[in-house]
């Protein structure tokens, strides 16, 4: 059987090395006749010119043949090797046949052998991009996920690599932060997505904001709710340079295209500072807070008007459990103003019910 078109549309279609293509195919074959002759040292080598893998079997020279096998006399062995002598080794053309076992064998070997191949090219060409944003195609959606076009490679977004309620379209670009790089294809992908980690909007400002790429805005700290809110903690390493407007942008051109990636997902920034108060109170914006009284170790006590409560919970308790998030504070509300009968605590810790609690007016960093 002639190989040559074969290793050819290989090497086409799917961008291998030709050597590394015939070496596969002679290493599948040479299995498939050492399986069924496993007591004869066999080797396999590829004749270009007629494009055929072609067996031989290994024998030693000596001059009195003891094991036709692994044996062949001096004379006989000239016919191959015009100079072999007693104890050297030659490469006798095999004969022998193999059958459709055999065959079939080979084939799973040689097709085996070439996934592994493609799976390391893969892993060589994206290992160095891993915790990077990467851009493809939706291709399809499956049980589990949403299966992506990276150039001729597919990637897959997982459900908990979503954000909530976000519509993908087939067929429509999409960018996603690259989280793993996998060897070998599990479930049969080797590049594993997400756009739900706060990973994913910190290379997001980024790419986008150039200060903070270089190093000028330093992103300090960042905690994300998926699908409600992003809070970010940025710092200026000069004077000159106000980080949270260098993030927003003259008329929030620069958060924009951000908040447009996240859809509905609001953004806050917050300037960092020293003093645990100050960024206690900066986190829990949009609400206006009064005061903040760090009251031990990991616990501060906020006062805010009774209006202010509901924006400083946020939607199902969300808001207070990202700023205590971000501060690793524990925080409790306490309105302003001579107590009532039924005044309680509100602490980041509470669960909130949703009937309970007012979605606040949405508020994103272009607003502030």
């Amino acid at each position: 059987m002639n190989l040559t078109q074969v290793i050819n549309t290989l090497v086409e279609e799917r961008g291998l090395e030709r050597e590394k293509i015939i070496e596969i195919v002679c290493e599948g074959v040479c299995a498939a006749y050492q399986k069924k002759f496993p007591e004869l040292e066999l080797e396999v080598v590829f004749n270009n010119k007629i494009g055929v893998a072609e067996v031989f079997i290994k024998k030693t020279v000596v001059q009195s043949v003891k094991d036709e096998d692994r044996e062949i006399t001096a004379r006989r062995a000239k016919a191959v090797a015009p100079k072999a002598k007693v104890g050297d080794i030659v490469s006798i053309p095999f004969d022998q046949k193999v059958g459709r076992i055999e065959i079939l064998s080979a084939k799973q070997i040689i097709a085996n052998k070439i996934r592994q191949v493609e799976q390391l090219a893969v892993f060589n060409e994206f290992k160095d991009k891993q915790g990077t944003i990467i851009g493809g195609t939706s291709h399809k959606r499956e049980r589990g996920g949403l299966v992506v076009k990276v150039g001729d490679n597919m990637a897959f977004l997982p459900k908990s690599g979503t954000i909530p309620n976000e519509v993908v379209r087939i067929g429509h670009p999409i960018r996603a932060l690259l989280k793993e790089v996998c060897e070998i294809s599990r479930g049969g992908y080797q590049l594993i997505l997400d756009r739900a980690s706060a990973d994913f909007v910190k290379r997001l400002i980024e790419l986008e904001i150039p200060e903070v790429f270089e190093g000028i805005v330093e992103i300090k700290k960042i905690v994300r709710i998926p699908g409600y809110k992003t809070k970010v903690v940025v710092m200026s390493h000069s004077k000159e340079i106000d980080p949270v407007g260098t993030c927003v942008g003259v008329g929030g051109a620069r958060i924009k295209p951000i908040l447009k990636e996240l859809g509905q997902e609001k953004i806050d920034l917050i300037e960092w500072t020293d003093t645990i108060e100050d960024l206690v109170k900066e986190s829990l914006k949009p609400a206006e807070i009064d005061k903040v009284e760090m009251v031990e170790q990991g616990r501060a006590m906020v006062w805010l008007a009774q209006d202010q409560r509901s924006l400083a919970i946020g939607k199902m308790g969300q808001n207070i459990m990202l700023a205590s998030r971000l501060t690793e504070v524990d925080i409790q509300l306490q309105e302003v103003g001579p107590p009532k009968e039924e005044d309680v605590f509100v602490t980041s810790e509470t669960r909130y019910e949703s009937e309970s609690l007012q979605e606040p007016e949405p508020v994103t960093s272009e607003e502030e």
